[in-house]
């Protein structure tokens, strides 16, 4: 079942008197289940394509389903009411509100939508434990490192189990260490949780974890790749770093 189905998308913007055209056309489909990353050159359409299909921006032409529900027939307010229900966000900076521990940050959403924390408390455990942060569960953002915060971004945008996470440059603010972290547990989500991914990066290391990749290039997608699923790490990372030389070149 497709979570995520644009038709022939675009977006165009417009700086002063110039037009600038993000998207056009892009035909993108996610599967349930799925874990796709989003590559291209600086420019390429990639933040652009997932603020789209998350609901963030409008297309200037085309259409986008999300969840089941297509998004140009929707008011504003139910658009942001599918989003709510529908997808969870892990962005480059954190976004952790100062004031709230880890947990208190976690369950956020749920309070937003006006759900039960306590009906959720066994799924808490369970992020909390998959993040490897039970132990600090009452500590707020300033007592976390950078990577602990981003563990705490990726469990909330995890706690309505929502039909899609989009992660935009999870890693891009971490160090090569704590970034691999990152992305080890969003393989682990998808994998244990059913979790479907779309996440956005120019890290080929962070796009192997992913299990098909799709590659824009002038806001267009010029290669889509599903790998084997008996491809190792590194196959999959070498395969990466061929298709982007020839982006690049």
């Amino acid at each position: 079942m497709a979570v995520v189905a644009t038709v022939k998308l675009s977006k165009t913007y417009f700086l002063g008197k110039h037009q600038v055209e993000a998207l056009g056309g892009v035909d993108f489909v996610v599967e349930s289940g799925d874990f796709v990353a989003i590559m291209g050159p600086s420019g390429s359409g990639k933040s652009t394509l997932l603020h789209l299909i998350g609901g963030l921006d409008t297309p200037s032409n085309g259409e986008i389903h999300l969840a089941g529900q297509p998004l140009s027939l929707l008011k504003d307010k139910q658009i942001t009411l599918l989003r709510r229900r529908n997808v969870g966000f892990v962005f480059q900076f954190f976004n952790l509100l100062p004031t709230l521990t880890a947990e208190e940050n976690i369950t956020l959403p749920l309070l937003i939508d006006g759900k039960s924390i306590q009906k959720y408390r066994e799924r808490l455990d369970k992020l909390l434990n998959l993040i490897g942060l039970n132990e600090r569960r009452r500590h707020k953002p300033e007592q976390l490192s950078g990577g602990e915060q981003q563990r705490v971004a990726l469990a909330r945008a995890l706690i309505t189990e929502p039909a899609i996470v989009l992660a935009d440059e999870p890693t891009g603010n971490l160090d090569t260490k704590t970034g691999t972290t990152i992305m080890e547990l969003l393989r682990r989500s998808c994998d244990e949780l059913g979790q479907t991914i779309v996440v956005v990066s120019h890290d080929p290391r962070a796009a192997s974890y992913a299990s098909r990749v799709v590659f824009l290039r002038d806001g267009s997608v010029v290669n889509d790749i599903r790998f084997d699923p008996q491809f190792s790490q590194a196959q999959r990372l070498r395969s990466i770093i061929d298709e982007m030389e020839k982006l690049e070149s």
